[in-house]
């Protein structure tokens, strides 16, 4: 027996509750808790109850907010290097991570929880192959070091989810990964 396919109007209700609940969780310095599902599901122009059939509990919706944008991480590197140099595509795509990084401050004991520390993720080993991507792109044209364990450069950018935006976040973040790519660049 094959399922039922989702209806057009319900995929658009689950778009827009999570592209409010990104707003919402942003505006609150990234943290979820001040964040109320009632009011997510009033800006989006759905019922409290249409936010729970998708979303069962914040919980869920934090993974599926994670599970959305750090896809989109993951497909940005290859297009970025499509019509970039390897070093400046391997740097755009560190913004966009800090980005996200601001993002994620506050909700990251969420994911951390949901995923057993990483163990779980099914996007670690995607996200790995990201970074390795733009790391050989880097080495093949001689901007980057070779050799560069992908995992070491994740763990260096894994302070991003760590810099509260309300304290000077983005700043330090730009000046942390000048820092990191400093570090694998061939000549500094």
């Amino acid at each position: 027996m094959n399922p039922k396919p989702t209806r057009r109007d319900a995929l658009d209700n689950r778009e827009r509750i999570l592209t409010v609940a990104r707003e919402a969780i942003a505006a609150s310095s990234g943290t979820s808790h001040g964040v109320s599902l009632t009011a997510i599901a009033k800006e989006a122009g759905v019922g409290i109850g249409t936010l729970y059939r998708h979303f069962p509990t914040r919980e869920a919706l934090i993974l599926e907010l994670y599970r959305h944008d750090i896809q989109h991480l993951i497909d940005r590197a290859p297009v970025l290097l499509a019509g970039r140099p390897p070093l400046v595509a391997l740097r755009l795509w560190f913004d966009e991570v800090a980005h996200y990084g601001r993002l994620k401050y506050g909700v990251a004991e969420v994911i951390h929880a949901a995923t057993d520390g990483g163990a779980d993720d099914e996007y670690f080993a995607p996200f790995v192959a990201a970074i390795a991507l733009l790391l050989k792109a880097g080495a093949a044209d001689g901007s980057l070091k070779s050799g560069l364990d992908p995992e070491d450069v994740l763990l260096q950018l894994s302070v991003l989810w760590r810099l509260d935006p309300a304290r000077d976040g983005e700043a330090r973040a730009g000046r942390i990964l000048d820092l990191i790519v400093d570090g694998l660049r061939t000549a500094p």
